[in-house]
């Protein structure tokens, strides 16, 4: 079975012959959940935007449901969802209005969209700012309007940076609770987050980047056994291969 997100042997960087990642190997295969995780300036967000054909590879490929950006353009935009670490919002639009821009440019029927946004706004505890600006909104509210336009799709795949940052504790539930939900459904996530002692418990595999380079991936057991500690932690494990190669 053909992995949902295939990055092969990726290269890539901001500048030609100077790549801040080099030869990645990463897959998420249907309905798994994937954590990639490293220090700051690790390659996490390079790697991110990879994905999201916001950098074009030096070398290899990165193909979301047999697709590359090349090959497909419109196709390949559509098989994910991004929810990014600092909310970008449209000032000018309310609340309601983002998901409904957001429905428009996926393609969701009318009848999706209402059944699928009356859901969202419940879980998440927006009702009340259904025509609220961003500029009236916290910053965590400002997130859950970020999450809520990801989940309003539903594609094969998504990418989330830094999930947690400025939500409450009900809302990372909510979140945390529809993730394994549509994972149970088939979706794909690739999870970037420095909250190690939360995925450890919903990931099923782990990636440790380390100086734009992988230096280990596999699942909780995997990795305990690479590294001999049979009952450490994640962020135990984490620490151990880390301060093994400072370099």
């Amino acid at each position: 079975m053909n992995p949902i997100l295939d990055i092969s042997k990726l290269s890539g960087g901001y500048l030609p012959g100077k790549p801040i990642i080099r030869n990645l190997d990463i897959r998420v295969g249907e309905g798994e959940m994937v954590g990639l995780i490293g220090l700051n300036g690790a390659g996490k967000s390079t790697t991110i935007k990879h994905i999201l054909g916001l950098l074009k590879p030096q070398e290899g490929s990165v193909r979301i449901g047999n697709k590359t950006l090349e090959e497909d353009p419109l196709g390949y935009r559509a098989s994910y969802s991004f929810v990014p670490e600092s909310p970008e919002l449209y000032d000018e639009l309310t609340i309601e209005e983002h998901l409904e821009l957001t429905a428009m440019a996926y393609g969701v029927s009318d009848a999706e969209y209402q059944a699928r946004s009356q859901r969202l706004m419940d879980e998440f505890q927006m009702q009340a700012k259904r025509t609220s600006f961003p500029s009236q909104l916290s910053k965590g509210m400002k997130q859950k309007v970020m999450i809520m336009n990801a989940f309003l799709v539903k594609p094969s795949l998504y990418v989330i940076d830094e999930p947690f940052l400025g939500l409450d504790p009900l809302a990372m539930r909510s979140l945390l609770d529809m993730m394994d939900e549509f994972r149970k459904e088939g979706a794909s996530f690739l999870i970037c987050s420095h909250i190690l002692a939360t995925i450890e418990k919903y990931c099923d595999r782990f990636v440790v980047l380390h100086h734009g380079e992988i230096l280990a991936q596999g699942t909780l057991l995997e990795l305990r056994q690479q590294t001999g500690l049979p009952e450490a932690t994640l962020d135990e494990l984490f620490y151990h291969l880390i301060r093994g190669n400072p370099a």
